[in-house]
């Protein structure tokens, strides 16, 4: 246990050791079963990812990809030489982890925040059993990812983030749209992002952007709510804020539309946004089972 771990409110900021403490859910998905001589099935390939990385530079013969010739090579060596590649055999899975202040804030159980952070910890840990190569990023224009790694090292270095990222907002948070343009440039075709957002942080990304992910990438936004946000009940609310207390009547129907304008139309347009773009979305509330999400993450194709 961490210094001042035993002090972390439960469901209100994460624990490492809570987080730890997720990975039998990961491994309850159970493996692909391989299939029988005669018989189709769902096996688990050798190959990791569908793209293809660059292995070495070679002589050029003829007949070779002239898309392919190693410049740098060439001129150094004074002989024509052409790049050769090989598939991926590691996956990579990107987390991204939104940090809008809309997050942290949850009425029954845990926080949304918190919600996330057990989220993307049992991502962590499905893409560590599936031999993936794991990393992790915020909006933040002052601190770098979380680079790739496997196993539990990589898992772990992932939970120790997630962990920092949603105990508080972090300072310098510079937006969704600004994670996602950082994920861009990580990702790879064959790639597995998960996205961990408010849904009034997904319109910070353009639709065309979610697209080119989209298109090369199995890619699943899941946004956080509360019951709350949901269905508020119909009466007098009292909230505590930093400049005190405020109450809020919800007992007429005008106040409630403005409820669900506020809460609401949000979430559906971050859907419909999402949808149009390829975009596989899945709604996780602060009170549900922390891996009910977790088969659309490990269908494949999840756009």
């Amino acid at each position: 246990m961490n210094p001042g771990e035993a002090d972390v409110a439960p469901g209100v900021r994460p624990s490492l050791a809570e987080l730890v403490g997720l990975r039998p859910l990961a491994r309850q998905r159970g493996p692909a079963r391989r299939a029988r001589a005669g018989v189709r099935a769902l096996a688990p390939s050798p190959q990791r990812g569908q793209g293809m990385e660059y292995a070495e530079s070679r002589d050029y013969v003829a007949g070779d990809d002239a898309r392919h010739i190693d410049w740098r090579v060439t001129a150094r060596t004074g002989r024509p030489h052409t790049k050769t590649f090989q598939r991926e055999r590691e996956r990579l899975t990107l987390i991204v982890a939104d940090t809008a202040a809309a997050l942290y804030f949850g009425t029954r159980v845990r926080f949304k925040s918190t919600q996330a952070a057990r989220a993307g910890a049992i991502a962590a840990w499905a893409a560590a059993a599936d031999g993936d190569r794991i990393a992790a990023l915020r909006g933040s224009v002052i601190e770098a990812p979380v680079p790739p790694a496997g196993g539990t090292r990589g898992a772990l270095r992932v939970l120790h983030a997630l962990t920092r990222w949603y105990a508080a907002p972090p300072e310098g948070d510079a937006g969704l749209g600004v994670a996602m343009d950082h994920a861009r440039r990580l990702l790879r075709p064959g790639s597995r992002l998960l996205v961990l957002a408010d849904a009034g942080s997904v319109a910070a990304v353009p639709a065309r952007d979610w697209a080119a992910v989209g298109a090369h990438c199995d890619a699943l936004v899941l946004l956080l709510d509360d019951p709350l946000e949901r269905g508020p009940p119909r009466g007098r609310l009292r909230f505590a804020s930093e400049d005190g207390r405020v109450d809020l009547d919800l007992s007429g129907e005008p106040q409630r539309a403005r409820w669900r304008e506020a809460f609401d139309a949000p979430r559906e347009a971050a859907i419909a946004h999402l949808r149009r773009a390829g975009i596989g979305v899945e709604s996780l509330s602060s009170d549900a089972p922390s891996d009910a999400w977790l088969s659309a993450f490990a269908r494949g194709r999840m756009g």
